[in-house]
């Protein structure tokens, strides 16, 4: 695997004169930084553009034979915003000066420059970098630890409505849904909101737990308890004392851990293995499933009396498909934090991108959007990510109901599926562009304020914006 310097320590010098350009590659490079070389214009841009990260600094000539090095601040800051430009030349002007500093240069230095006084100019230029650079990685670390949940679907806000109202409570919570939808986060919500906040969050994934050890790992066990427990191991009820405790794929705990399991939400006590005496723990437990747990009670793989005390409230996570509402809203948040952990000054996306990702399935629901936007933040090479930068499952698809409507492929096709297709889109964009009053979208798509309400609720869309008022008689509608 390629390894890359610390970022501080990259560098790109531009100069035409060759002597310039080694005196300070060796300069540089006497100081612990990694320098690339650029004879000139054309050969900078090509430099910036294709690195797989940005230059941290860029030192750049501004007179040379085949461009201006305002072109080079220019790629520079286009590739990322918080890249230090520093500009030096021989035929410095007012003008010039002005100019570079409008672009975002750090600093106009004037030939012949003093290697001291350059040197200690890049080290400001560097430190103030790596603090724009912090400012970025904690902004997309605190954003992502949010309580994880943003939505604008109506499904989603009325269970993030409930989720305050049982926060407070000790009750346990049953989270339901397709793997990839946000059952975790959602548990991460419940402990945030609640007076327990303060306390430890612990998530145990059942089905990634040996069986021979998933007795120990939640309840701990006794030193000596069998060969290898060479010290007492508190266990994860213990570890979690005072907080929150999620069984993630609790549908895959064994028969004999699911009788041990219901004795401890029975006494509030572990039992670790080895020891004579229960230890009472004070845990709000939640547990979160992808299964279809009735069917596992029914077919004896999982016990019914667990499952009635896990079930005494139950949140069903929707999947992405049924919530496509929050697709735009989820994907402004992964934008924000790859671009930020990547240095990348990649601000969104387009509407053709939006539309595709709006229009596909995700199977993998909101896992997968997380994966495809850090992909495609990743291989956007502008600001704004284009259908281009989507993997070929989604842009193939957006693009294949295109085609699809200019003339009838050789196989055929699902005409129903095409036209629902083709509605749902445009209900979407005639919703985008009026804010989401649906009055005035129903007015653009020249249908009737009844037939809008049918069609939204047909395609599970909720406009999440300013409300209409109720609908008028049917005498008005033109019915």
């Amino acid at each position: 695997m390629e390894s890359f310097p610390p970022p501080a320590l990259r560098l790109l010098v531009v100069d035409d004169e060759p002597g310039i350009r080694q005196a300070l590659e060796i300069a540089f490079r006497r100081e612990g930084r990694q320098v690339v070389t650029a004879a000139g214009r054309g050969a900078a841009v090509e430099a910036i553009t294709s690195s797989p990260r940005p230059f941290p600094l860029v030192i750049t000539d501004l007179a040379m034979p085949d461009g201006s090095g305002l072109e080079v601040l220019r790629a520079a800051k286009e590739r990322d915003a918080a890249s230090e430009v520093i500009v030096i030349t021989a035929h410095s002007t007012v003008e010039n000066a002005i100019e570079a500093m409008r672009l975002g240069a750090y600093d106009f230095v004037r030939k012949p420059f003093d290697p001291a006084e350059l040197s200690a100019l890049v080290a400001k230029a560097l430190e103030k970098h790596e603090l724009v650079s912090e400012v970025r990685r904690l902004r997309a670390r605190e954003d992502d630890a949010r309580p994880g949940v943003v939505a604008r679907s109506r499904a989603m806000t009325e269970l993030l409505s409930l989720v305050e109202r049982i926060a407070a409570t000790r009750t346990t919570v049953l989270l339901t849904g397709e793997s990839g939808t946000g059952k975790e986060r959602l548990a991460r919500a419940i402990h945030d909101a609640s007076d327990r906040s303060a306390g430890p969050f612990l998530v145990v994934n059942c089905g990634a737990l040996p069986e021979a050890l998933m007795e120990s790992e939640l309840f701990g066990h006794e030193k000596g308890a069998f060969t290898g427990a060479q010290a007492r191991h508190r266990g994860l009820f213990r570890e979690a004392h005072g907080g929150t405790l999620l069984l993630d794929e609790v549908g895959e705990l064994p028969l004999s851990l699911q009788v041990k399991l219901l004795r401890v939400l029975q006494e509030r006590a572990v039992r670790p293995v080895g020891a004579a005496q229960e230890t009472p723990v004070d845990v709000r437990l939640l547990a979160a499933t992808n299964r279809d747990v009735e069917s596992d009670v029914a077919a004896g793989r999982f016990r019914q009396d667990l499952y009635y005390r896990l079930n005494v409230i139950r949140l069903r996570v929707p999947p992405l498909r049924e919530r496509r509402e929050d697709v735009p809203v989820l994907v402004e948040r992964f934008v924000r934090r790859f671009a930020g952990e990547m240095g990348k000054d990649v601000t969104g996306l387009s509407a053709d991108a939006l539309r595709a990702l709006e229009g596909y399935a995700f199977p993998g629901n909101v896992r997968e959007l997380e994966n495809v936007i850090e992909r495609a933040v990743a291989l956007a090479a502008t600001r704004v990510i284009g259908l281009g930068d989507l993997p070929p499952e989604i842009s193939g698809a957006a693009g294949a109901v295109g085609a699809r409507l200019g003339e009838l492929p050789d196989a055929g096709c699902d005409l129903d599926q095409v036209l629902a297709e083709v509605e749902r889109r445009l209900l979407v964009e005639a919703l985008d562009r009026t804010g989401g009053v649906r009055k005035a979208a129903a007015r653009l798509l020249g249908i009737t304020f009844r037939s809008m309400r049918y069609r939204l609720e047909k395609h599970q869309l909720d406009p999440g914006g300013a409300d209409d008022d109720a609908e008028p008689p049917a005498s008005l509608e033109g019915g």
